[in-house]
C-alpha cells in the first residue's frame, strides 16, 4: 500500500470516527456539562495511552523539554480548546448551524497552507473545492434554497467558527512536528499538556456550575469519544497529514456529513432522504476532482 492510499484510508477512518461521535453528541446533548465532557474525554485519552507511551516519552524528556512551546501550542489548540468550543457551541445552535460552519475547517486548512508551505492551490482543486461545498450546502438546506437563506446565527455559531479556525491551526502544526518525537510521544505530550490546562476550568464547573455525573450513558459516552473520537482518531489524522500533507487530509473531512447522514439513519432511525443522495454523490465527486492529478 503506497503511502498516499494509506494517508487517505486513515484520514477516511478518523473521519468516520469524528462522524459517530456527532451521532453520540446528539443523543447526550445536555446530559453532561461541557468542559466536564472535554475533560473526562482527554483524561480516558491519556490512560487508555499511557502503557504504551509513558517510558518513551521519559526517555525523550530532553526533546519534549527542548519543544515544550511547540508542545503547549499545539495542545492548546487541539485539546483544550478546539472540542470544549464545540461543546459550548452545541448548547445554543442547532446542528445544522454546526454543520454548515464546519466547512470552514478545510477552508482555514487550505488557506493556512498556502499562506505558511506556499502550497498551490490549483484551479482543479479550486473547481473540487466549490463543488464539495454545494454538496455539503445540499445536504444541510434538503436542496432549499430558502432554507439555506433563512439560517438564524447565534454566539454559538461564532464559537464554532473559532473552534474550525483552532483546529486548523492545530492541523498545520501537527505537520511541523520534529521528527525526533515520535508519533506516540507526541500523542501523549500533547493530551497530557492538554488535559492539565483543562483542569482548572473543569474544576470551576464542577464547583460552581454543573457536576459529571457518571451513569452508564456518562460512562459510555466519554469512553467512546476519549478512546476512538480522540485516541485513536487524533493519531490517524495525525499520520495522514504526514503522509499525504494538510491539503489532502483536510478535503477528506468533508465527508463527515456524509457518514453522519448514514450512521444517523443506521443508529438513529432517521430517513435518507433522496437529497441526502444527491448531496453524498455531489461531496464524492468533489473529492475525486480535487485529488485528480
Amino acid at each position: 500500500m503506497s503511502n498516499q492510499t494509506k494517508g487517505a484510508f486513515f484520514a477516511l477512518l478518523a473521519t468516520l470516527l469524528w462522524s459517530v461521535n456527532m451521532v453520540i453528541a446528539s443523543g447526550i446533548k445536555g446530559h453532561i456539562p461541557p468542559i466536564g465532557l472535554a475533560f473526562w474525554r482527554w483524561t480516558i485519552a491519556c490512560i487508555v495511552l499511557a502503557p504504551f507511551a509513558i517510558k518513551s516519552t521519559i526517555e525523550s524528556f530532553t526533546i519534549i523539554k527542548k519543544h515544550i512551546r511547540y508542545l503547549m501550542g499545539t495542545a492548546v489548540l487541539g485539546i483544550t480548546i478546539f472540542n470544549t468550543l464545540i461543546y459550548f457551541a452545541g448548547k445554543t445552535t442547532s446542528a445544522v448551524n454546526l454543520s454548515l460552519i464546519a466547512i470552514s475547517i478545510p477552508l482555514f486548512i487550505v488557506v493556512l497552507s498556502r499562506i505558511i508551505f506556499k502550497e498551490k492551490v490549483s484551479t482543479i482543486k479550486i473547481v473540487g473545492i466549490i463543488t464539495i461545498i454545494t454538496g455539503v450546502l445540499v445536504l444541510i438546506t434538503k436542496g432549499s434554497l430558502e432554507a439555506l437563506l433563512h439560517i438564524n446565527f447565534t454566539i454559538g455559531d461564532l464559537l464554532m467558527l473559532v473552534a474550525c479556525f483552532f483546529f486548523a491551526y492545530y492541523t498545520i502544526l501537527v505537520r511541523q512536528k520534529p521528527d525526533k518525537l515520535t508519533p506516540k510521544v507526541f500523542l501523549f505530550s500533547v493530551f497530557v499538556i492538554g488535559t492539565i490546562f483543562l483542569f482548572p476550568f473543569y474544576i470551576w464547573e464542577h464547583l460552581f456550575y454543573k457536576k459529571v455525573i457518571f451513569d452508564t450513558k456518562t460512562v459510555l459516552a466519554t469512553s467512546y469519544v476519549g478512546i476512538f473520537a480522540s485516541l485513536v482518531s487524533y493519531y490517524l489524522w495525525n499520520e495522514a497529514i504526514r503522509l499525504i500533507g494538510t491539503s489532502k487530509t483536510a478535503l477528506i473531512y468533508y465527508l463527515i456529513p456524509v457518514f453522519s447522514g448514514i450512521l444517523a439513519y443506521f443508529f438513529l432511525g432517521q430517513a435518507i432522504v433522496i437529497t441526502q443522495i444527491i448531496s453524498m454523490g455531489i461531496i464524492i465527486t468533489g473529492l475525486l476532482i480535487t485529488n485528480k492529478k
